[in-house]
């Protein structure tokens, strides 16, 4: 999908008003609204099924954008030897798994296939999905997480102490930049398809909104 800078987005002003105004404009001008609005409820209806998988994708759109946000947060969080910075990236790291699951899984989105992932970064998709599945969703005994339990026994009295393991990549792993980069590509290069075939379809020129990616992309 081509980018558009923003002297390239022109201004348009529209009015939009309720369907029932019509009954009370002059009848030359109702008439050529409902047959605007005749001529335009044929053509969606035609395109049906384009519009179902645009919805889809639409579903999608807000995870994408959640997922660029989180992994810049995450690649340029500051990392001291504290626990308040280990703390932000496993939050950031957690966040940032979870996103990219529900965007492959689906569900109202569109979705993504392992076999669509390009070979060299399978290995980092498959640690994304089984970390937010062992460690981040459910307790499920992921080897970045572990739990130690001591017991001290000084002049008859127990002292517990609970140490534990927390293994995360500082700012990120490297191939997560090439992850995100490659889902957004994804997203708008199926978009762009559904608009073509809109456009093969119907004989007209169907948009999307576009503009110049916003200072946190």
């Amino acid at each position: 999908m081509e980018k558009q800078t923003e002297e390239d987005v022109e201004e348009k002003e529209y009015i939009v008003f309720p369907e029932e105004v019509i009954d009370y404009l002059p009848k030359e001008i109702r008439d050529e609204f409902l047959a605007q609005k005749e001529a335009g409820v044929a053509v969606l209806e035609a395109v049906d099924a384009e519009m179902k998988n645009i919805h889809r994708l639409a579903n999608a759109f807000p995870a994408v954008a959640s997922l660029r946000y989180v992994y810049n947060r995450l690649s340029t969080a500051k990392f001291e030897a504290t626990m308040e910075a280990a703390l932000e990236h496993d939050m950031l790291t957690s966040v940032f798994a979870i996103t990219y699951a529900r965007l492959i899984d689906g569900g109202l989105g569109s979705g993504v296939s392992r076999s669509a992932i390009p070979a060299n970064l399978r290995e980092a998709h498959d640690y994304l999905i089984v970390v937010r599945n062992k460690r981040f969703a459910h307790h499920a005994g992921h080897q970045s997480l572990s739990a130690r339990l001591e017991i001290e026994l000084e002049n008859g009295e127990f002292d517990i102490k609970l140490g534990f393991n927390m293994g995360f990549h500082v700012g990120g792993a490297n191939e997560w930049k090439d992850l995100v980069e490659f889902i957004e590509k994804l997203m708008s290069d199926r978009l762009d398809k559904q608009l073509e075939r809109l456009r093969e379809k119907t004989g007209r020129v169907w948009r999307f909104p576009n503009g110049p990616p916003p200072s946190w992309a």
